[in-house]
C-alpha cells in the first residue's frame, strides 16, 4: 500500500470514530432516533466530508498548499483551506444525507426522501465538519513544522561535521610538512618519495571533500595513502594491517574519522618507540540489545599510555589529544549517546583506540 493511501485509511479510521461520538450526541439531541440510524446517517456524512477534502486539497495546486513530512501535499493555505471545508461540509451534509436515507430510509419517523430535518442538523454537521478540519489542519501544520525543525537540525549537524574535518585537515597537513622539512636536509630522496605521496594523498582527499559520508572503503584507502606516506618517513620502524570485511565495505561513515586515531598511534605511541611498532586498523560487526553496531579499531604496539591514563576509566575521559577529541565531538554530533569511543592500553603493551555506533 502506497504512503498516500495508508494515510488516507488511518485518517477515515479517526473520522469514524469521531462519527461514532457523534452519533451518541444525536441520539441524545433526538430521542425519537435509534443509535445505529444516527451511526449511519452520521457514518455516511462525516465520510463524504472527509473524503472531499483529504481528496480535494488534490486538486489545489502544490504552491497554495503545505507540504507534510513526505514531500507530499499537505493542507491548503489562507483561505482555499476555508473553501475546501465549506465544500466538504456541504457535500458531506446533501449527499451523505441522502445516501444514508436510500440505505436505511429516514432517521425520524414521519419523513420523507424530500423533507430536511431542523437546522440542528445543520449545524451538527457544520460543528463536526469544523472540527475534524481544524484536527487534520493543525496535525498536518505541526508535522511539516517538525520536518522543517528536523531538516536544520541535519543542516547544522552537517555543517559542524564539516567544520570539524576542516580542522583536522590542516592538523594532518601541518604535521606531514613538518617531517618532511626534516626529511629534505637529511635523506632528499625520501623526501622527494614523500611529497608524492602527500600529493597523491591530498588529491584522494579533496575530491571526496564535499561529502559528509562516504564508504568505509574509501575511508580504508585513505588510510592506506596515509600509512604509506608515515612508512616513506619511518621506514622499516612502521608496519601496518588493514582488515576491512568484504560484508562492510559500503557501510557509510564520516570522511577522516579513523585517521586521528592512526596519527596519534603513531606520534604518541610508535615514534617514541627506538624500534618503532606495528599499526592494526579492523572493522567487524557487532550485536547488541539496539541492534548491529559497527565496531572500529585502531591498535598499536607503542609505548602505551601514559602511567597516569592506565585505567580505562581515566582513559575513556581524559586520552588523546585533538585529534581524539574531534572524534569524540564528530561521534556525539552524528549519533549522539548511541555512539562510544575508548581508548585504553592494550594488555600486550601499546593502546587501543575502539569506536562503536549503530549500522
Amino acid at each position: 500500500m502506497s504512503p498516500l493511501w495508508r494515510d488516507a485509511a488511518r485518517h477515515w479510521l479517526q473520522v469514524l470514530a469521531l462519527c461514532s461520538v457523534v452519533a451518541v450526541f444525536t441520539t441524545l439531541l433526538w430521542p425519537n432516533r435509534t443509535y445505529v440510524s444516527q451511526l449511519v446517517y452520521s457514518v455516511c456524512i462525516g465520510s463524504l466530508c472527509w473524503a472531499t477534502m483529504e481528496f480535494g486539497r488534490y486538486l489545489i495546486p502544490a504552491k497554495y498548499c503545505h507540504v507534510d513530512p513526505e514531500g507530499g501535499r499537505g493542507w491548503p493555505q489562507g483561505w482555499r483551506g476555508l473553501v475546501l471545508t465549506a465544500v466538504g461540509i456541504a457535500v458531506g451534509f446533501y449527499v451523505g444525507d441522502w445516501l444514508a436515507f436510500q440505505l436505511i430510509g429516514p432517521a425520524s419517523p414521519g419523513r420523507t426522501a424530500s423533507s430536511r430535518d431542523s437546522a440542528a442538523s445543520l449545524y451538527v454537521t457544520i460543528a463536526a465538519g469544523a472540527i475534524g478540519a481544524y484536527y487534520f489542519h493543525s496535525r498536518g501544520k505541526a508535522a511539516a513544522l517538525a520536518a522543517e525543525i528536523a531538516k536544520a537540525e541535519r543542516d547544522a549537524s552537517e555543517a559542524k561535521l564539516k567544520l570539524l574535518e576542516t580542522q583536522l585537515e590542516p592538523h594532518m597537513l601541518f604535521n606531514t610538512l613538518a617531517n618532511l622539512r626534516v626529511l629534505i636536509t637529511l635523506d632528499p630522496p625520501r623526501a622527494v618519495a614523500m611529497l608524492d605521496r602527500l600529493n597523491g594523498y591530498l588529491r584522494a582527499t579533496l575530491a571526496g571533500s564535499r561529502a559528509t559520508q562516504h564508504p568505509l572503503a574509501q575511508e580504508f584507502a585513505r588510510l592506506a595513502d596515509y600509512l604509506e606516506l608515515m612508512a616513506v618517513r619511518m621506514g622499516d620502524r612502521l608496519h601496518f594491517t588493514l582488515d576491512l570485511p568484504d560484508g562492510l565495505r559500503e557501510v557509510p561513515v564520516p570522511p577522516l574519522l579513523l585517521q586521528p586515531l592512526v596519527e596519534n598511534a603513531i606520534r604518541h605511541g610508535l615514534e617514541p618507540k627506538v624500534d618503532g611498532g606495528e599499526i592494526r586498523v579492523s572493522a567487524r560487526r557487532a550485536s547488541a540489545a539496539d541492534g548491529a553496531r559497527l565496531v572500529l579499531e585502531v591498535a598499536d604496539t607503542g609505548v602505551g599510555l601514559p602511567p597516569d591514563a592506565v585505567a580505562p576509566a581515566a582513559a575513556r575521559e581524559d586520552g588523546g589529544g585533538f585529534g581524539v577529541q574531534q572524534v569524540r565531538e564528530r561521534l556525539h554530533t552524528l549519533y549522539g549517546e548511541r555512539a562510544t569511543m575508548e581508548l585504553i592500553a592494550a594488555p600486550a603493551g601499546g593502546t587501543r583506540a575502539t569506536v562503536t555506533f549503530p549500522l
